[in-house]
């Protein structure tokens, strides 16, 4: 059985997130907590928490076991691009894309 959690909208940049993301896949769910615990990232945080709400809606919506889930797809999608300017030499703009992205955890049972 799968289970997902989402998180959108999130203030930091799709290429860096995907650095933590790329760690967990693949992993059982205890050790990629270890994993976003340890690793010293801004996206290590948000994932994590994108983690542990995917974890917690297989224990109390599914009734799944802890111990028996893995990390099926750690995926990080680009989300919408606030966009600023920032004034340049001479009177002109220099554009400044502040990026967010949509992070989304899928576990599964061992099988």
């Amino acid at each position: 059985m799968e289970v997902r959690a989402l998180t959108k909208n999130v203030r930091i940049s799709p290429e860096k997130a995907r650095h933590v993301s790329r760690l967990i896949q693949g992993k059982p769910v205890v050790q990629a907590l270890a994993i976003v615990d340890l690793v010293p990232r801004k996206a290590a945080r948000l994932i994590g928490a994108t983690l542990r709400s995917a974890l917690s809606n297989a224990e109390n919506n599914a009734d799944l076991n802890r111990n028996d889930l893995v990390v099926k797809t750690a995926t990080v999608n680009p989300g919408p691009i606030i966009r600023r300017f920032r004034p340049k030499a001479r009177g002109s703009a220099g554009r400044i894309r502040k990026r967010t992205s949509h992070l989304e955890v899928v576990l599964t049972d061992k099988q």
